[in-house]
């Protein structure tokens, strides 16, 4: 097959986790930059990619890319694309992407140019005067950023944070692929126990039961890459059948706690969706009164923000109590992410690393502290 670069965008500071998963897919990097890794691959890697990137927000073919300052540079630069290559006489072609630090700063009137090169590309290519577009979509994304356009097609669709377990979630969901993010910097063992004593939808909890258990995150979805005539759908079954083989038998033991208990409920339907709801015990509890009886484990969790004025006071008692309940954990390992600048004062404990994360627009930070290392357990 032809290969050409792929793109996965990521959410800032997880660039280096979406390269190794790159890497283990068997693929090279062949950039890593500010939110995106690209590789080069053929159309069975974005297959795959798709199935299987926990933490990138999707898969781009890149297309084209070039300087521009004015919109006319910015039309011809478009316009020599050949996207009758990729995009067929009745296909649709829809067109979005963001401009930063950039001459070109409408974002409106670079959409609007893209779409018109593209479709005067496509009816001189196809000799026609009108596009019908009511075939295949292939949407178009482009970025201009210090006035370098990128042109890409997203083979994703929705984002791939969307597994399809979720179709509720709480007031303020972790993105799943935020919340792979941390199981994998944590390095949690899964011989020993996982607690989420804030789990709200359960994300974490079930991110976790499918990374141990190596199923694909994409197993239970489809993309817009689905339709692609490029794609046969031998090559999905092969690749699907390929997930199914890979999934591993391992025994777990997960706790997802919330005082509310409606959430509670959500948390276990959810990874009943999820296909881990016999890894994941979801019960009602209370994070400041959080009794552990396991010598050994991690704790990993999202607590409360308090990002609106009201709730700041509260959520600093929150950290407040919390340190005093996690201080009988003193052999298990917590991973905690929040925005608060002073979590460390309030927690009652430094960490021994920070790693600076976004969560959607929110710029956290994620707290690890490190507990004894445990000794090697035998696996039945």
């Amino acid at each position: 097959m032809e290969k050409f670069e792929i793109i996965i965008t990521t959410l800032f500071g997880l660039e280096s986790l979406v390269k190794r998963e790159v890497q283990r897919l068997g693929y090279e990097t062949t950039s890593v930059e500010d939110g995106r890794v690209t590789f080069f691959g053929d159309w069975e890697a974005v297959c795959r990619a798709n199935m299987w990137i926990r933490t990138g927000e999707r898969v781009l073919i890149k297309i084209a890319e070039f300087n521009a300052v004015t919109f006319d540079e910015l039309f011809e630069g478009t316009k020599a694309v050949d996207w009758q290559l990729i995009i067929g006489r009745n296909d649709a072609f829809p067109v979005k992407g963001y401009s930063l630090k950039s001459t070109l700063a409408s974002v409106r009137d670079c959409q609007a140019i893209i779409k018109k090169a593209a479709a005067d590309k496509l009816s001189q290519a196809y000799g026609i005067s009108w596009l019908p577009e009511d075939g295949v979509t292939y949407q178009i994304n482009f970025s201009v950023f210090k006035d370098k356009v990128t042109l890409m097609i997203d083979t994703s669709g929705e984002g791939l944070h969307k597994r399809g377990y979720r179709q509720i979630s709480n007031v303020a969901p972790l993105k799943e692929t935020l919340a792979a993010a941390m199981v994998e910097i944590s390095h949690w063992r899964f011989e020993y126990p996982l607690c989420d004593p804030f789990c709200g939808s359960g994300t974490i909890p079930i991110e976790a039961a499918m990374i141990k258990r190596n199923i694909a995150p994409g197993i239970s979805r489809t993309f817009a890459c689905s339709s692609f005539p490029q794609i046969s759908s031998e090559l999905q079954d092969k690749v699907l059948e390929e997930a199914k083989s890979l999934e591993r038998d391992v025994p777990l033991e997960i706790y997802a706690y919330d005082i509310d208990t409606d959430t509670v409920e959500l948390a276990k339907s959810n990874a009943v969706k999820a296909g881990v709801g016999k890894f994941v015990i979801p019960k009602q509890g209370d994070a400041r009164k959080l009794d552990l009886s396991m010598p050994y484990g991690s704790v990993i969790c999202n607590p409360p923000y308090g990002e609106r004025i009201g709730e700041i006071k509260e959520c600093e008692q929150l950290y407040r109590e919390i340190g005093k309940s996690f201080k009988n954990l003193d052999k298990w390992s917590y991973y905690i992410i929040t925005s608060n600048e002073n979590f460390e004062m309030l927690f009652g404990k430094h960490a021994d690393k920070k790693r600076k994360l976004y969560n959607g627009m929110i710029k956290c930070n994620l707290y690890q502290f490190f507990g004894e290392r445990p000794p090697k357990k035998a696996i039945n």
